[in-house]
């Protein structure tokens, strides 16, 4: 039987992301596991339209499929079926709650949050486990769903909409905000249409998604890889090895030294530790192994 782990900054466990933002919790409880990989959220409406359950489909299982983590919040609609196609399409996802690991909200939610362990995935919280779900814990959750990813992809919602939070989140953390098109004459097209409004990039499928980050696709299981025409991936590698040297760099550090986008940055760095050729140094960046 899996055991609630609790992660603090400093452990080597705790996602190396969020340590890049301003929002690090002082702890995080994980049930599950944390793999290393690129990480994407896709968030939404609790209340979504025939059409915004099927491309929640689309995207999150065709990110799936390219071994992308898919985050979500574990809320009715959208997360849930984000979360529910990542595991059809045999891929591993975290839900990120508003409440503590004990108090799975929603209820009806709880046997999806075991199918997400039991696929490989985690749950997680910055809450103690016996804390309930309360109102103002959901914004905080927010920030935690897009400190954790490259991007956030917002399916639907209203003007109101919690995922208007997580992706002025994503934004504030230098993530790439991604919206998924709709209709604009009805209340649930809202939040998409102000974010598009508002410079988030349009993506129909994964594949969007995956060109947008500079990621390609590949099998279930293996690690993405970039794709950037002028320079191939074992150049780039060669050129964050040489930066490093004997010190640790910040990916602020990293950005200014090589000229990449953050997006670039963070899928090569987790290629880089996914092979074994550097390692996170808490509050640091990154060192070489």
């Amino acid at each position: 039987m899996a055991l609630i782990r609790r992660l603090t900054p400093v452990d080597d466990e705790f996602p190396q992301l969020l340590l890049e933002t301003k929002d690090i919790p002082a702890f995080l409880t994980v049930l599950g596991s944390l793999p290393q990989g690129c990480a994407i959220a896709v968030v939404g409406s609790r209340k979504p339209s025939v059409y915004a359950r099927r491309m929640t489909r689309r995207v999150a299982a065709g990110l799936a499929e390219a071994g992308v983590i898919v985050v979500s919040g574990l809320a009715r609609g959208i997360d849930t079926a984000a979360h529910e196609a990542a595991l059809d399409a045999g891929g591993i996802t975290w839900a990120v709650l508003g409440s503590g690991l004990k108090r799975i909200y929603p209820s009806e939610n709880a046997k999806l949050a075991q199918r997400i362990v039991a696929g490989g995935g985690a749950i997680l919280s910055q809450f103690e486990p016996a804390v309930g779900p309360s109102r103002h814990h959901f914004p905080m959750r927010n920030k935690i769903v897009s400190g954790l990813c490259l991007g956030v992809v917002v399916v639907e919602g209203t003007g109101q909409s919690g995922s208007l939070i997580t992706a002025r989140s994503a934004a504030d953390q230098s993530r790439e905000v991604m919206c998924v098109p709709g209709p604009v004459d009805t209340p649930s097209g809202e939040a998409v249409y102000r974010l598009l409004r508002d410079g988030a990039t349009p993506v129909r499928n994964a594949e969007d998604v995956l060109e947008h980050l500079g990621l390609q696709s590949t099998p279930l299981g293996g690690s993405l890889n970039l794709t950037n025409e002028e320079e191939g991936a074992t150049v780039a590698e060669y050129k964050i090895l040489e930066l490093l040297g004997s010190n640790s760099l910040t990916i602020e550090e990293l950005i200014g030294e090589t000229g990449y986008n953050l997006p670039h940055l963070l899928s090569l760095l987790s290629y880089m530790e996914g092979k074994g050729s550097i390692v996170p140094v808490a509050g640091q960046g990154y060192a070489r192994s």
